[in-house]
This record gives structure tokens, sequence and C-alpha cells, in this order.
């Protein structure tokens, strides 16, 4: 099949609406006032956790410097050599010295062996080392810089010391004032830092939506126009940023200066095109209001002269020609009046109508004009009634008809079916089995004056009835402008083998 009509407009997402849902694992996905907070608090984050290393590097350096001091302080009063000897041993014993402060490991090594060692404990006794903490401190090398190991105690600072006796003796204070206060630096800096990260999370938040609200402003203006119906007919585009947001001083300003500087030129522009195509409008009725009486003189001229005058064989043939031809343009000119007053928008004549009737009818006449052809009817129990104008109703159904009849070979089955489909409207399906229409023609199907490469020929190409008929393509703009004033939709559906034309309206009673 080849049909003719104007194109119903593509329908699109409204500006501003979401295309995607959001994928939170994707920030290019999320609003710009999500990715703004996101990234202050991954900086903050990031300089929180910068500070809290740098912090607590420099608080283990001067811990463990301080600890130093008090541990060659410690070795010096342990290796003190003006104490005279004890137990018979050459040199001092370290377990003798005074001035020192619990928990202070004091021991002896000679050849290798440790021959006398000790925690100090509170009540200044010796607690005894183990044989694993003997081995660890045997291990240490004399005369090096002091070394952390882990005691039976607990973490221990230790340094060995050559005495003039060839013996080693072994300092070692205890870690866990360090550890305390390094765990208690790491504790109050988590605290701290997650204290002002959630203030500044929650103050960052609130400062960047309410810096963002002019462009979500901005936002507003566009997405109001594009639901706009900028297509077609007289458009009124009253919207514009607000002054606040429109000054050219600032970044936004800039934005919705120029935003409202692109509305001011496509306002001028809808104006122009609308003076235009009321300029059009106007000279096609006026056109076909003029055409009318020639033409009705023709075809009374024509009349006259066919019950008047003899004429040849090729001469009858001539005359029926202009005739038909006559009859053809007037129809046309009809056309061209019906779609001028369907785009002024004048009022319709409102009464029930019952649609199951009107099919009944078109299909009967289509019957005789086509009885090569297969019709059949899908009818409800019930009347199926509208609110419409019944003349223009009746020639939607009847353009649907004769489409199907022209452009279908003779037995193709054309079946038109009534019935209520869900949402309240009365749906009106008119399909065939023919040859379908093109793909590419499918688009452009409502088009005015749009036909198919097939249609293009009319039916001047064929023979019958049909041949002196032809086609304008009129037939689906005016089913689709007559559709639409009555507040319903028309839509197709075409392949190979099936083309559906479904016309919607509203019901009103049944």
């Amino acid at each position: 099949m080849a049909f003719s009509g104007p194109t119903p407009p593509a329908t699109s997402r409204p500006a501003g609406s979401s295309g995607a849902p959001r994928n939170w694992l994707k920030p290019a996905t999320w609003h710009l006032r999500t990715r703004l907070t996101a990234l202050a608090m991954a900086l903050l984050i990031t300089i929180c956790g910068a500070v809290g290393v740098v912090s607590y590097a420099s608080m283990d350096t001067f811990l463990t410097r301080q600890l130093d001091d008090q541990l060659t302080q410690a070795a010096e009063r342990s290796n003190d050599p003006g104490r005279p000897p004890m137990g018979g041993f050459n040199g001092r014993d370290p377990l003798d010295a005074r001035g020192q402060s619990v928990g202070t490991l004091n021991a002896r090594i000679v050849d290798g062996q440790v021959s006398s060692a000790g925690f100090l404990a509170p009540d200044t006794t010796r607690s005894a080392l183990s044989a694993k903490d003997k081995e660890t401190l045997q291990a240490l090398a004399a005369g090096s810089a002091p070394v952390d190991r882990k005691l039976s105690t607990g973490n221990y600072r230790l340094v060995a010391v050559q005495t003039s006796f060839d013996d080693v003796l072994v300092t070692g204070l205890p870690l866990a004032a360090k550890e305390s206060t390094l765990a208690s630096l790491v504790w109050t800096f988590l605290f701290v830092s997650l204290g002002g990260l959630l203030l500044v999370g929650f103050a960052g938040t609130v400062l960047i939506r309410r810096t963002m609200k002019p462009l979500e402003q901005l936002s507003g203006v566009a997405t109001r126009v594009s639901r706009l119906p900028l297509d077609a007919g007289e458009v009124a585009l009253a919207v514009r940023v607000p002054p606040s947001n429109a000054n050219p001083g600032t970044e936004v300003g800039s934005v919705g200066h120029a935003l409202n500087l692109m509305l001011d030129h496509v306002a001028n522009a809808l104006q122009a095109r609308q003076r235009s195509e009321t300029k059009v409008r106007q000279f096609v009725a006026d056109a076909s209001h003029e055409l009318r009486t020639p033409l009705t003189a023709i075809r009374g001229y024509t009349e006259l002269l066919r019950m008047t005058e003899h004429f040849t064989p090729e001469g009858e043939r001539s005359l029926a020609r202009v005739q038909s031809q006559s009859e053809r343009m007037t129809a046309l000119v009809e056309d061209l009046l019906l779609l001028a007053r369907l785009d002024e928008g004048q009022p319709l004549k409102l009464a029930d109508v019952d649609l199951t009737q009107l099919v009944i009818e078109g299909v009967s006449d289509e019957k005789v004009m086509a009885p090569g052809h297969n019709w059949r009817l899908e009818l409800p129990e019930e009347p199926v009634v509208v609110a419409g104008d019944a003349a223009q109703l009746r020639q939607v159904l009847m353009n649907l008809l004769s489409n199907a009849r022209k452009h279908t070979p003779a037995g193709t089955t054309v079946e038109t079916r009534v019935r209520v489909v869900p949402g309240g409207a009365a749906e009106v399906a008119v399909t065939d089995d023919g040859g379908g229409i093109p793909p590419e023609f499918v688009d452009k199907v409502f088009a005015r004056f749009a036909r198919a490469d097939a249609a293009r020929k009319g039916a001047s190409d064929r023979s019958g009835p049909a041949a002196a008929e032809g086609t304008s393509g009129l037939g689906l703009s005016i089913v689709q402008s007559i559709v639409e004033a009555h507040g319903g939709t028309v839509s197709v559906e075409s392949r190979p083998g099936r083309t559906s034309f479904i016309v919607r309206l509203p019901i009103t009673s049944g």
C-alpha cells in the first residue's frame, strides 16, 4: 500500500529529565552538585589523611628521640664506673643501678650468656626474663643504635653497651607509654576528622545546593520551553530566565543572559513563522474558495455540452476526461478548504455519534465500489458512542477505507474493527493484508501531499473504476487533523502482509 498525509510530531523526552537510570558507580551520571560535594569531601579526606600521617610521623619521631635520651641516661647509670663491684663480678651489677623507672630492663651478658637480668617491678623487685627474652638480648649488637624488640612483658626500646670489663650491659625502656600516646593521637585525630568531615559535608552540601540553585532555575526554564508545542500553531514564548540569574557579570548569569537572548531569537522566529503560515493558510483558503466558482461552471458547461451537442467517440472521451478532472479538482479544493478550517481551529458541531453505525455504512459503500476485495467487520455487541462531528468522523472512516481500496489489489482482505480499549477510549482499526507501506515512507505517511512512488502514479496507470480517481496526498492529512480536533490520536503500523491504521477517540457515553 501507499498512503498520504502529515507526519505526526515525534515524541521526545522533556529536557531535564534523566535519559537513563543513575549509576552510582559512574560519577559521570551524578548531579553536578553531588559531584562537587564528593570532590570536596575527597579533597578534605586526602588533606586530613596527609595531616594525620605527618602528625603521626612527627609525634613518633619526637617520642622516639625522647625515649632514646632516657634510654641513654639509664644505660649510663647502669654502667657507672664509680660504683664498687658486687657479687664477685668483674664490673658493676646493672641490676643494682639507682634512679631507674618502673619497667626498666637491665641485663648483663658475659661471654655471650646472660648472667644477670630482670625487669624493675613497681615494688622495686626484679622480675626474671624468659628464655626467649634472653635469646633476644643475646642477639643485640653492642654499640649499635637503640632498637625496638618485643619481649614477654611488651615492646621495649633496647640498647647494648660494651663495658671496659669486656661484658655487655643491655638497658631497655618499655614502649607502652609511647604507644599509648600515639594511639591517643590517632583516635583523637580520627574523631576530630570524622566530626569535621560530617560538619563540612553537611555545610558544603547546603552551600553547594544554594550556589547551584540558579543553574536549577535555568534548567527549569529550558525544561518548560522544551514542553511547549513549538512545532505548529501560534506559540507565545513568554518563558524567560529571571533578571537575578541573567546578570552577565557572573558565570551563571552569563548563561542565563545567553539563554534569554536565544529565547528572544526563537520567539521572533516563531512569530515570523506564524505570520507566514497564516498568510499561506489564508491564501489557500481564498484560492480554494475562488476556484469553486469556475470549477462549478466547468462542470455545468460540460454537462450541458453532453446533453445538447453530439460528439465523435474521441470527443466524448475528451469531454469525459474534462469532467472527471474537474470533479477531481473540485474534491481537492474541498479538501483544502476543510484543512484550512481545521487549521483555523473552528469549533466542531458536537453530537453523540455511533461509531459502529458509521463503520457499517462505510464498509457497505466500499463493498459496492470494490466488490473484488474481501470486506470484514469486527464489531462489539453494544454501540460505541463518542462526542464528535458526524460528517467529519464519517470522512475519517471513508478516507481510511478508500486508501485500503485504492492501494491494494483485488482479493485483498480489509478488516475494520471497533472496540473499547482500557483508558476510556474508542478504537477504530482498518487493517489490510496488502503489500504494506515502504519503510522509508511510514514516517511521512501523514504529511500533506506526500505519496510513495507507487501512489504518485495515482490510478492513471491502472484500469477500472479507480483509474479516474488518482490520489491527492491529502487523505491521511485530513484524517489526522480531524482526529486531533476531536482530542484523539491516529497511528499506523505496517509490514509486508499487514498494514493497520488505528484511530482512538475519547468515549463520552455508551
